[in-house]
């Protein structure tokens, strides 16, 4: 019987040992796409105790806590930050195969020396060292990003927002991990969605535009690209919640359907217009992503807010989403429409679906067409509900039986905490394992120098080079 988490944790065989000990362990983390606060970091927040931290917005453990029976005032509502954690402590003995159970204590091991294993008995003595450990200024927040080996962070921004605190992280010599926003123009999209011509408001006011049709609209995102180019960002991400297929568009039809979006408040929109509109705007901003040298993130196949009771009660983001399906053969559509602009932009594609993963596979050969050393397209590692332990492995397999495996850009935190990082480690040693069991079976030679490059760009270089994150203009 193997011990639990120990040195040589998913490390199965000598070569996963040998890569990830003498490779991937030490390799500096890019953390490409995170939804952590820049604030936070320029205030270089200090936590008053470990729910704060830990529970504090992260859905993934509010699901698990909710899924035990566990009352939502215990989790989310009024009780002690203690009994949050006390109902966490309490659930984490039956989380057996759940990835939160690995990151759980690889977080306790990496961020407060701690070897317990957590449960309900042994809560308060955890809590109790975790608020001692909290009062250093070593877990202030740069000091946690610092220690996790943290090159450079993206976060998620608005095309509307100042990015006021980015520009105070830049101005601050002492913090060492570059953090650059990430543009996430979400809002624009949703004309079937309640409160638009608000958020158009905003998006006019910082742009110094007056959207009144497609073309003012157009006009403020290319500002604000330029605006957040000129902050050192190098990505855009969109979610596809509600993009059911690419269809032929115009100016003039687009404006056909804001037109009734803003005359309605969203609830005159038909399915028809609502894909007219978002192949349009998609269209150009891809262009736009292209001329500036973006990387174009694409997240589908989420369906949302499931619940619709606890959605109006909550709000999103709180835990009531769920894997939906997507054609992916509508997604070739729409990066076929930009192929023929002459402007796909470098694309990673995420799907929440496991099943999309071989479609997605094949779809990756079809717009190759760089030539400059890098892949035009490439699948996103496994995201949210499948960055599990057999979720990952299934994604870099599908990956590696239909693309080029050497040329896949690696792990993202996708998170709201700063202990997050462990999840590179949690990946790197489930990558160092697959390759290793590869290597085993006698699929690839144990050449080991070709081994290690293979790991070291999945871990680093390619994310780097990918996104041109140290390229100068």
């Amino acid at each position: 019987m193997k011990p639990f988490m120990d040195e040589n944790f998913l490390l199965g065989t000598e070569v996963a040992q040998t890569l990830y000990h003498n490779y991937a362990e030490k390799l500096p983390i890019i953390d490409y796409h995170c939804h952590i606060n820049p604030k936070e970091i320029a205030e270089n927040k200090r936590y008053a105790n470990i729910t704060e931290l830990w529970l504090g917005g992260d859905h993934y453990k509010w699901r698990a806590i909710r899924s035990f029976g566990i009352p939502e005032e215990m989790i989310t509502g009024p009780a002690s930050d203690y009994d949050k954690f006390r109902m966490y402590a309490k659930v984490m003995p039956h989380l057996i195969g759940n990835p939160l159970y690995h990151w759980t204590h690889l977080e306790l091991k990496r961020y407060f020396d701690c070897d317990l294993i957590l449960n309900e008995e042994n809560c308060e003595e955890i809590w109790k060292l975790t608020a001692e450990k909290l009062q250093s200024d070593d877990m202030r927040t740069r000091a946690i990003i610092e220690k996790s080996g943290v090159e450079l962070i993206c976060t998620t921004d608005d095309p509307a927002d100042t990015l006021e605190w980015h520009k105070v992280i830049a101005a601050d010599e002492t913090i060492k991990t570059k953090v650059l926003p990430a543009f996430r123009p979400d809002k624009c999209f949703n004309i079937n969605k309640k409160g638009l011509a608000a958020y158009y408001e905003k998006l006019g006011a910082a742009t110094g535009v007056e959207i009144k049709d497609t073309k003012s609209l157009k006009e403020a995102l290319h500002k604000s690209i330029l605006f957040f180019d000129s902050m050192g960002c190098r990505t855009a991400d969109h979610g596809f919640d509600e993009y059911p297929y690419f269809t032929k568009s115009s100016e003039y039809a687009a404006d056909k359907a804001m037109d009734a979006a803003l005359r309605s408040d969203g609830a005159d929109v038909t399915p028809e217009q609502l894909a007219v509109f978002k192949s349009e705007i998609m269209r150009f901003l891809a262009s736009e992503y292209n001329k500036v040298g973006w990387v174009m993130q694409l997240h589908l196949g989420v369906s949302r807010n499931a619940n619709g009771r606890m959605f109006a009660k909550m709000g999103p983001d709180t835990g009531w989403d769920m894997i939906g399906e997507m054609s992916i053969s509508e997604i070739a559509k729409l990066l076929d429409a930009m192929e023929s602009d002459n402007a796909l932009p470098r694309t990673l594609i995420y799907s929440l679906n496991p099943g999309d993963n071989a479609a997605i596979g094949t779809m990756l050969g079809c717009f190759q067409t760089s030539g400059d050393g890098m892949p035009r397209i490439m699948q996103g590692s496994a995201w949210w509900f499948n960055d599990t332990l057999d979720g990952m492995k299934a994604q870099m397999r599908q990956l590696a039986n239909l693309s080029v495996f050497g040329r896949f850009t690696g792990m993202l935190t996708d998170s709201r905490s700063f202990t997050s990082y462990p999840r590179h480690e949690y990946f790197r040693r489930i990558l160092c394992s697959v390759i290793g069991e590869w290597v085993e079976d006698g699929l690839y030679p144990c050449d080991m120098d070709s081994l290690a490059e293979i790991v070291c760009d999945v871990c680093y270089n390619n994310t780097k080079n990918f996104f041109r994150f140290y390229e100068k203009k």
